[in-house]
């Protein structure tokens, strides 16, 4: 056999190998049909500790268009504001997608508060304790005209917390080699405030509050797995 024909062979079996691969490492079970669709409102109380639903509080939509990409991208959404005794209010918004491929990766809020207008001027990365999990944040403060709003969020993608496109993608893969289609849960709290540091601590102790009053089989979903070692 010539030499060209040894090639064109080893080419056309490396090609075969490829997508034999390929075919392989695709992953076809979603995992939010092995472990169920998580229902939001169920899982977030409407009144904890000292803080209860605002139900005077106006709902800001998104703009249709804005509307559109989410419906395109999230099963479920969820839209609260809360208040405390002290009058301190946060806002909670909470997105549910059960296909975390590359196609329909959760909108980060660093993407989607400047197409709405916002400005960010600080992003950092930080770690909160919540119902004895580790979980990284995002800590972004944003601004448009005259408001000024201080925002912490995370990404938890199957059942690890991302806060980065390399976290997610390191967490897709991870679970594409099971198989599986990872799920995602995008948990974001903001208030307005001017003082971005105390804007971060209200926010800080709504979460530690909120943690202890979700179910317990549902912390996982919400807050990863990643337990704070003892």
């Amino acid at each position: 056999m010539t030499a060209n024909r040894l090639r064109a062979l080893f080419v056309f079996m490396a090609m075969v190998a490829t997508a034999a691969l390929a075919h392989w490492a695709t992953p076809t079970t979603h995992l939010s049909d092995v472990l169920g669709k998580p229902d939001l409102e169920k899982i977030f109380p409407a009144e904890f500790a000292d803080w209860r639903v605002d139900v005077r509080a106006a709902m800001i939509l998104p703009s249709p268009q804005t509307q559109a990409l989410l419906a395109s991208i999230y099963n479920q959404t969820l839209t609260r504001t809360y208040i405390n005794a002290a009058g301190e209010r946060i806002m909670l918004s909470v997105a549910y997608g059960g296909d975390q491929s590359d196609a329909t990766r959760a909108h980060l809020p660093e993407v989607c508060y400047p197409a709405q207008g916002f400005q960010i001027t600080s992003n950092t990365r930080s770690e909160l304790v919540l119902a004895d999990r580790a979980v990284s944040t995002r800590l972004l403060m944003s601004k448009l005209g005259l408001r000024n709003e201080p925002i912490t969020y995370w990404l938890v993608v199957g059942d690890r917390v991302t806060v980065s496109r390399t976290d997610q993608k390191l967490a897709q893969f991870r679970l594409g080699l099971k198989g599986l289609i990872p799920d995602g849960m995008l948990v974001r709290v903001s208030s307005i405030d001017q003082d971005m540091a105390h804007g971060h601590q209200v926010q800080a102790k709504f979460l530690a509050q909120l943690a202890p009053a979700l179910p317990e089989a549902t912390r996982d979903r919400v807050f990863g797995t990643q337990h704070v070692e003892r």
